[in-house]
């Protein structure tokens, strides 16, 4: 199992700047060439840390709305969370998405100016659910790299890999595991979980 280096680190912080930079211009800054970029690209993609190539797209420039803070209250009740989070992430109007360890979900979004409290209602429920709103003045998201430390976790107890793990192919999805053992187990189940389907 190979572990993140600091050029891996600095090639995810160049691409979580700008998704469609050149391997060329990626390589210039890291020291290396550019197919030596483009296999370390692969090989954290096929590793699972690389999981696709967004957009960011400023939604303002393209459309109006009233820009809002929803912080909604959801108690804690897990069983509550899951489809609200469905609910709220296929509006078109939502752009971040988050839930809280207290398993409340928070979003922001840009609601249509004059039907705001109409658009709330029907997207969280008429007082089924507690929320405050606030109207938002300048928002700016910039996700970071810098100081993250990366480590990929282990597919059967959750464990960090380190050097001494392993990594497999199962089913055509790459798996990492911190020991051996972890790996049996998890191969074990899946094939039993493979031979009853």
């Amino acid at each position: 199992m190979h572990t993140l280096d600091e050029i891996d680190v600095e090639i995810l912080s160049l691409l979580g700047e700008d998704a469609r930079r050149p391997f060329s211009d990626i390589a210039e800054t890291v020291g290396l060439s550019g197919p030596a970029v483009s296999d370390r690209v692969a090989r954290l993609e096929d590793a699972g840390v690389i999981n696709r190539f967004t957009i960011d797209v400023d939604r303002s420039t393209i459309r109006g709305g009233v820009p809002i803070f929803v912080q909604a209250d959801v108690g804690g009740a897990s069983a509550d969370v899951d489809p609200l989070r469905e609910r709220i992430g296929d509006a078109d109007a939502v752009e971040h998405l988050f839930v809280t360890a207290e398993g409340d979900v928070w979003f922001y979004a840009r609601a249509e100016g004059r039907n705001v409290r109409r658009w709330l209602e029907e997207l969280l429920g008429n007082g089924d659910l507690e929320y405050r709103v606030t109207l938002m003045d300048d928002v700016e998201w910039r996700p970071s790299l810098g100081g993250t430390a990366f480590a990929l976790t282990c597919a059967e107890c959750g464990n960090t890999v380190d050097s001494e793990g392993e990594s497999a192919t199962i089913g055509g999805d790459a798996y990492h595991f911190c020991c051996p053992s972890c790996r049996e187990r998890f191969e074990n189940r899946y094939a039993r979980l493979e031979e009853g389907a």
